[in-house]
């Protein structure tokens, strides 16, 4: 029985933390180096991973984002830009 309700609160707790995911798309309006904050044309932030490539990130990009909301933040999960060998 302790298993079964053990089982039963892990599931209640990964179904809790999905409802915190998203995912939006949007033109970026600024790259904030300093906080690692990217800020879409909806004037949403989302915090950067330390490892995200800045440099790559242009005001005016189209981008798709996944997010995870922690401690309050919008967190990138992972991030799709365009194809920069399209014609």
């Amino acid at each position: 029985m302790r298993t079964l309700i053990g089982a039963v609160a892990a599931m209640l707790l990964i179904s809790t933390a999905a409802a915190f995911a998203g995912q939006t798309e949007g033109l970026i309006k600024k790259v904030d180096k300093d906080t690692l904050t990217l800020t879409l044309d909806d004037g949403k932030s989302y915090k950067l991973n330390a490892e995200t490539d800045l440099d790559a990130l242009q005001p005016g990009m189209d981008i798709v984002i996944a997010f995870d909301v922690t401690n309050g933040e919008n967190v990138v999960t992972d991030m799709q830009l365009p194809d920069s060998d399209a014609n």
